[in-house]
């Protein structure tokens, strides 16, 4: 049998985003309610962050909660914050021996304070760390965040910003702009993630829903990256 290819370790994204797609669909097609699709997906993210780190990511952003996703059921939420707080408390040991950095980017002063202490908890446990940044995207939206720096440059008091000063101030400015965006599902739109960053990422779309895409699908995505020219609009 022959062996699957690899991507070159000298040609990987440096950044890697992902729209973390199909959760609910996944569970509908099994008869099971939504949260079980959540709860199936978080085994995805433990997959792919592995992935990512052992080829040599840099930084990865995965898009875990949405400014818009807070109009689902109350139950849906519920369980999704209950979700949220139990993973990260006990994804700290393993991002640990990944040598992974943690931090978070979106509105996260409106996550319930129970998951702000463990968010926090985390972040400083794994500060530290050498190996590749996780950038978990919650309670986050693109046009939110441009607002948001926006009314930080005019709290500031400048009269004016440029590109580079205005990019100082988003959620996240010590990661580069993503060289590749991933969504899985087969939706064709990027759902109001990375506005800004992504405005010369590369997409790449796989009908795989969320909970079925683990190592072999990032290493598609990668491959599929690297047969790519690049030439930012030149």
């Amino acid at each position: 049998m022959t062996a699957p290819e690899k991507p070159d370790p000298e040609r990987l994204p440096a950044h890697v985003a992902i729209i973390m797609d199909g959760n609910r669909r996944w569970a509908k097609k099994r008869g099971l309610p939504s949260v079980a699709g959540h709860k199936a997906g978080v085994d995805s993210v433990h997959a792919v962050v592995k992935a990512a780190s052992d080829a040599g990511i840099k930084a990865l952003t995965i898009y875990a909660f949405s400014t818009e996703n807070w109009h689902r059921s109350k139950l849906e939420v519920s369980a999704l914050m209950f979700l949220l707080k139990k993973t990260i408390a006990a994804y700290a040991d393993e991002l640990a021996r990944e040598n992974v950095r943690l931090i978070f980017s979106g509105r996260t002063e409106a996550l319930p304070a129970a998951a702000r202490a463990v968010m926090s908890g985390a972040v400083e446990r794994l500060k530290g760390n050498t190996g590749m940044v996780l950038n978990i995207a919650l309670n986050y939206g693109g046009r939110q965040e441009i607002v948001d720096a926006v009314n930080r440059a005019l709290a500031s008091g400048v009269k004016s910003v440029d590109e580079a000063s205005l990019a100082k101030l988003l959620y996240s400015p010590e990661l580069p702009d993503p060289d590749l965006l991933i969504r899985t599902s087969g939706e064709m739109r990027i759902s109001n993630f990375l506005l800004w960053q992504a405005a010369y990422s590369e997409f790449y779309v796989t009908e795989t829903l969320w909970p079925d895409f683990r190592a072999e699908e990032f290493m598609k995505a990668l491959l599929d990256y690297q047969a790519r020219e690049r030439r930012r609009g030149k």
